[in-house]
Formats: structure tokens, sequence, C-alpha cells
């Protein structure tokens, strides 16, 4: 990680996101420039990404709002994932983490949770020359033993497997985890045959083998006593939120609110926002 003089600011580049009230750009020193500074990690698509060298996303869209809610600057700022939480925690450099971040006891013991926005399952990406055992439609982590794993560092995906090589059904396999620095990097991993397979969000792994003819995803389960009774590793996203900051924490879930209410067809706005970010609806 570079070091900087903290008398010196470099600007990489400044970016306006399209919506009022979010000035999105990337810094490398601690400085804030903003009303309130939301830490991400980029790329997670479809909740935060590059377009036309602008950060997008789900994510940002939901800062928007908060943003114009509170007639308040935001800066959204890149870093790497496994920091956010604790700089969150500190509340020094960064008042807010939106990133895809997953609701854990441990992170929840660090930061407020807003209400949670989305719900996902944990996907296995894989060589289609090279699947794991299938049940089905899905993958076990018993079909997973032995391998080499990936997955990006400080994700649940990474939380999940090391747990499992420590005290689950991989105890005693010669099973290992690889911490890579984004699940895109994992899956050019599994390409250049230095990992076997790599666990990440349903989202991120729908993405990414759209891109890439030679991989596929299947979702990740746990063995239940039959077949039909297995049941997927599934998770909640919510924001993070500075435990001082109780107006910052208020918005982003009046604001979710708002947004997960469900209209005629029975879609939320958060759903909507997933399909266009996904590429599969137009604006």
């Amino acid at each position: 990680m570079h070091k900087v003089k903290s008398t010196i600011f470099i600007m990489l580049f400044l970016l306006v996101t399209v919506g009022m009230g979010v000035s999105v750009w990337w810094s490398i020193d601690g400085e804030k420039g903003a009303d309130y500074v939301v830490e991400t990690n980029v790329p997670f698509a479809p909740f935060e990404y590059y377009e036309n060298r602008q950060v997008v996303g789900v994510d940002v869209d939901i800062v928007n709002r908060v943003a114009k809610k509170l007639d308040k600057t935001i800066q959204v700022k890149n870093v790497e994932f496994d920091v956010i939480i604790d700089n969150v925690e500190a509340g020094k450099i960064a008042d807010a983490g939106a990133a895809g971040l997953t609701i854990t006891p441990a992170r929840a013991e660090k930061v407020n949770f807003t209400i949670p926005y989305y719900d996902s399952v944990q996907y296995v990406i894989f060589n289609k020359n090279m699947p794991p055992s299938l049940r089905d439609d899905h993958v076990v982590w018993e079909a997973l033993a032995d391998a080499k794993l990936g997955s990006q560092i400080g994700s649940t995906g990474y939380l999940f497997v090391e747990d499992e090589i420590e005290n689950g059904v991989l105890a005693g396999t010669s099973t290992t985890i690889k911490g890579i620095d984004s699940h895109q990097l994992a899956a050019d991993a599994i390409l250049a045959h230095i990992i076997d397979y790599a666990v990440a969000d349903e989202l991120a792994a729908k993405f990414i083998i759209d891109k890439n003819p030679d991989l596929e995803a299947l979702p990740l389960y746990y063995s239940g006593a039959t077949r039909e009774l297995d049941y997927p590793v599934e998770e909640s996203y919510a924001i993070a939120v500075n435990k001082d900051r109780t107006e910052l924490l208020e918005a982003f879930n009046e604001v979710l609110s708002e947004m997960l209410t469900e209209d005629a067809e029975g879609k939320t706005e958060i759903d909507r926002l997933v399909l266009k970010h996904m590429g599969l609806v137009n604006e």
C-alpha cells in the first residue's frame, strides 16, 4: 500500500455520479473532502463497478438517495475490502461502508448495520471442463474436499470457507483457501490453474461467468439428511455505519425502507436496480 505525506493530497481522478449530491473520487490518503465518507470496494458488480470511468452500482444509487435526503455531500471512496469495517468503526476516515457487506455478529460488534436490503447465496465458480461433483443444480461443501479454493480476502465467502476448513465438513481434509484481492481475480486464478474453485456472492459470480464462456457457477449448499433437504449458504447485505453517526444511520434506513417497498408487480426499487446494473433491463 502506498504511503504519502499527510500534507500531500493526490487526486487520481475526480468523478461526479449521475444524480445530485454525491462527489465520487478516489484518493490515496485519509483526507476527508465531504460531509460524510462512505467506503466501498470496486469491482463488485452490480453493487459497485466502473462504467465510463465512473463508480456506479446499486450501492452508489443508495448513497445518492441518502445524500439528497440529508442535503449533504458524500464522498464514495474505493479501498481494500478487508479494511472497511475497521475504518467505519474508528470513524476517522470513514463514516459508513457500502460494499455488499454481509451482516455478521463479529462485524455488528464494531458497527451499526442498516436494515438488510438484499439476500444473497454463496456460489462456487469453476471451469466448465473441470466441474466439482454436483447434486442436481447445486454444489455441497463435501464436493470441495481436498480442493484448492479461492475467495476475496475478508469477504463472507472467504470466512465461510475458512470456517468449514477449521470447524466444518472440510476439517481434516487437505482443502486449502487462498485469499485473493477480488472475486474477478479469483476467477482468473481458476483459468490459470492456481486454484480449483472460487467461492463468491451470487450476483458477483453470475456477472463474472456472463463475461467468461469458460466458467460456470452454481449455488453452494449445506448437506441435509437427504438431497431434498440440502439448504443454501445464505447471507443478507446491509450498510455499515459508525455507531456515533445516528443521523446517517437513520437516513440510510429511511431510504432503504422506501426502496424496499414492493410495487404492483411485487418488485422493489432495489430489485429493479439490481436488474439494471446487471444489464438485464433498460433504465
